[in-house]
């Protein structure tokens, strides 16, 4: 059987155990208290940094580093927090004077804790940086703020001049990597064309139009070895039938009749050829030894046989032809010769040639990619050192706390208050739940089954009447008198906390200015 909620009951209980309820009350409040006039004062001093977008348009000059804002505080962070930094700033502002005995992670992990970022999000990467320290003295937490505040403009500049100048020595060194294989790729260029300069595609026109005019040349040479050597064969046949030449040579001798004839062909080739030209210097050999032939033949023996002398120089002559004909036929056949083995090499070389080409073009046009990444880099470059990119500035340094930042005395006291008030209810709670006597009616019939026909309650004494009158004044008297009374305490301690750490704040400022 379950007992119905009795409220005037429970009152009676709590009126009953109200002294305990009070005196649990007023001890944590008195530990809460003691804990927060125990605890160490933190002051903590603040520096802003603002955050600028780029000076300069990037439509105008844009700056090779890529990186957010974001990015570059949280590197900047994760480069201060290293322990050979914390340490080192540790030691410079003897942040542990006090504790040199410390395990060096144990004064790390401190420091960590102590250092305070705060980056809200940025707006057009545009934003404002808090950056504080917390410590036991106000001046040492202004001097390790504003120390820093220093390492993170440094760094700053740092990172974004590092990445500049990286990317400008890369660019650089691309540039002359380049420039380097265009003259590689082009003296191979030369190379094959000195090499194959006979058999290059841009001459190719010129080589056929030569071969069919050195074909057509040699036909005609081929023509004209043909008729002289009909002619001397017709001319030994003669005068072995005749002993003699033809009688309508009578006037004239032949050498006298070549030599006419040989002047007038020199003439006519003087016409259409140019000097240097074979067939003008072969005409000309021939009618100077004919002109020496017919000057021995007009002075020499009249005795001499005459007809024998000009068959002999005809003979002569037919055969020096002859023989100049076919040293031009050789010539012209191995010249046919090179011009078909040139025209059938022409393709390959053309393949060859132009994939050479092809990767210098190539080269070419990496080449001139990075150049134009280069001036971009250089530019960009430029915009970081002279701090017209984005960049951090100081708008408000850190100055010495006149207030600590903790721990907070009057939260702490009410907290104790507050714990004081949950333990009682639950004190409270538990003595109830726990209590398994029998105290009403309805406990008797839930505990035994039965229903009394009435019930007798207990009678206290006077004495014991007046007794828990006194213990229950006395503890409300207590009660309502103490906890103002360590409260008024508390307010007067921490008045007197801050006015004391005021004064010594002054007393540094002073040692400071006297130094």
């Amino acid at each position: 059987m379950t007992t119905a909620f009795d409220a005037r009951f429970y009152m009676a209980q709590l009126v009953r155990k109200l002294p305990y309820v009070l005196l649990l009350i007023a001890l944590t409040t008195l530990a809460g208290i003691v804990t927060a006039y125990k605890l160490p004062p933190v002051y903590r001093a603040e520096s802003r940094l603002l955050v600028e977008s780029p000076q300069i348009p990037d439509e105008l000059a844009a700056s090779t580093v890529r990186s957010t804002a974001t990015e570059i505080l949280l590197s900047i962070q994760q480069r201060i927090l290293t322990t050979a930094n914390l340490m080192d700033l540790s030691d410079r502002y003897g942040v542990f004077a006090d504790a040199s005995g410390m395990p060096t992670d144990a004064k790390v992990e401190i420091m960590r804790a102590r250092i305070r970022m705060d980056m809200p999000p940025m707006e057009r990467n545009t934003g404002i940086v808090t950056v504080s320290f917390d410590a036991g003295d106000p001046v040492l937490s202004a001097e390790v703020t504003n120390d820093l505040v220093e390492q993170i403009l440094q760094q700053s500049v740092d990172l974004r001049t590092g990445v500049s100048g990286g990317t400008l020595a890369f660019f650089e060194q691309e540039v002359k990597r380049l420039s380097e294989e265009l003259a590689q790729q082009n003296a191979r260029i030369l190379e094959f064309e000195q090499a194959n300069r006979d058999a290059l595609p841009e001459s190719i026109e010129f080589r056929r139009s030569r071969q069919a005019a050195q074909q057509e040349r040699l036909t005609q040479v081929e023509r004209e070895l043909a008729g002289l050597r009909d002619r001397r064969q017709r001319l030994s046949d003669l005068f072995d039938r005749t002993g003699r030449l033809s009688p309508s040579m009578g006037e004239l001798t032949p050498e006298q009749t070549r030599l006419d004839q040989l002047r007038q062909e020199l003439a006519s080739a003087m016409v259409l050829y140019a000097p240097e030209n074979p067939r003008v210097k072969a005409l000309q050999v021939q009618v100077a030894a004919l002109e020496e032939a017919v000057r021995e033949q007009l002075g020499g023996d009249p005795g001499a046989d005459g007809a024998v002398t000009a068959f002999d120089l005809q003979m002569t002559d037919i055969d020096g032809q002859i023989s100049f004909l076919e040293d031009q036929k050789v010539a012209l056949e191995q010249e046919l010769e090179d011009l078909a083995a040139s025209i059938d090499a022409t393709p390959a070389n053309a393949i060859a040639l132009g994939e050479l080409q092809s990767n210098f073009d190539n080269l070419r046009v990496q080449y001139d990619q990075a150049v134009q990444s280069l001036a971009n880099a250089r530019m960009g470059d430029r915009i970081e050192v002279t701090s017209r990119g984005q960049r951090i500035t100081v708008i408000d340094p850190a100055t010495p706390p006149s207030s600590q930042a903790a721990p907070n005395r009057k939260l702490i006291i009410a907290a104790g208050f507050g714990g004081g008030v949950v333990l009682a209810g639950l004190l409270f709670f538990l003595m109830d739940v726990l209590n398994r006597t029998v105290r009403r009616p309805a406990e008797l019939v839930g505990a035994l089954g039965i229903t009394p026909f009435g019930t007798i309650p207990y009678l206290e004494t006077r004495a014991e009447i007046a007794r828990r009158r006194r213990v229950t004044i006395t503890s409300l008297v207590l009660f309502v008198v103490g906890v103002p009374i360590l409260m008024l305490l508390a307010v007067l301690a921490m008045g007197e906390l801050q006015f004391g750490d005021v004064q010594t704040m002054i007393g540094s400022d002073a040692t400071q200015a006297e130094n």
